[in-house]
């Protein structure tokens, strides 16, 4: 069986010239979108999933995007050195692991789990490891994905482990409450060899709040009358609703805090909840109102 070429940049949905930011947002959209935590189609969801954090296994590293980019669609001709091309057929049963063949071909598949996300972890090394290294401790490197709300209860997920050309295992890993996103959790003995297993922590991005540190953001958009005159609103918060007065002549962007209302921290304190206020504009006027903002132009 020919191992087809893959392209990642079209998985990912970016152009070849993309930046490293450009590519971890692609990644963590589409990972939101196909988690099969939260998709409807399941099956379809855990393939789709398998093939975006393949390509940002490849395209999220410079060296193996490097790498990748030497070789390019004719990887297969020049792969060998000038010799009659890279090997066809199985190669080790990549599916085994969450990657492909083209992965396992052009990388050397089997340091590396299934995946990241809470989907799988293991080595971030390249290539294969020399047989004599197999009895060594190793620790099994990841990321996993939490969600805002987990950060404030706390809660146990299941991640898959693989660990060198084996069967990968499903372990449960605590997510303590109030963890920092780039923060690791240690699953003690679970690596290889008895080594440990470490997951970073990466926050899902939220349809309402934005994360800054230990700090929550939320766009607010209030009518132009409100901005002016000043009024109250109703702000949603992850702990429920709160009445926030906006004053009279509120600029658009303006930061307003609601103290101690953030994120949890797994020391003392608490992060702050701000509202960023945006003003919604009237799209279309009576002749009233259109006679009104002309008064108000001729005094400006």
């Amino acid at each position: 069986m020919a191992v087809q070429y893959k392209d990642y940049y079209k998985v990912l949905g970016v152009a070849k010239n993309a930046s490293q930011s450009e590519i971890r947002k692609a990644f963590r959209a589409l990972a939101r979108q196909h988690h099969p935590d939260v998709a409807k189609d399941k099956k379809g969801a855990e393939a789709a999933f398998k093939e975006i954090n393949e390509a940002y296994e490849v395209l999220g590293d410079e060296e193996k995007r490097k790498t990748y980019d030497e070789l390019g669609q004719d990887w297969a001709q020049r792969g060998s050195g000038g010799g009659g091309g890279m090997p066809q057929g199985n190669w080790g049963g990549g599916g085994g692991n969450g990657f492909s063949d083209f992965f396992e071909a052009f990388f050397g598949g089997s340091q590396f789990g299934g995946g990241q996300f809470g989907g799988g972890v293991g080595h971030r090394g390249r290539g294969h490891r020399p047989p004599q290294a197999a009895s060594q401790t190793r620790d099994i490197e990841g990321d996993v994905q939490v969600t805002i709300e987990e950060i404030f209860s706390g809660t146990r997920k299941r991640v898959r482990v693989q660990r060198g050309s084996g069967p990968a295992e499903s372990i449960e890993v605590g997510i303590p409450k109030g963890i920092c996103e780039g923060q690791k959790v240690r699953v003690a003995g679970k690596g290889e060899g008895g080594g440990d297993v470490l997951l970073k922590v990466v926050i899902v991005e939220h349809p309402h709040y934005r994360v800054e540190g230990v700090d929550l953001v939320r766009e607010v958009t209030v009518p132009v009358w409100m901005a002016v005159l000043g009024g109250e609103v109703e702000v949603d918060t992850p702990e429920g609703s709160v009445r926030l007065k906006v004053p009279a002549g509120t600029q658009l962007g303006r930061r307003m805090r609601i103290k101690e209302r953030g994120l949890p921290t797994r020391q003392k304190g608490r992060g702050d909840f701000y509202v960023q206020i945006g003003v919604s504009l009237p799209e279309h006027l009576s002749a009233q109102e259109r006679s009104i903002w002309e008064q108000l132009r001729a005094k400006a």
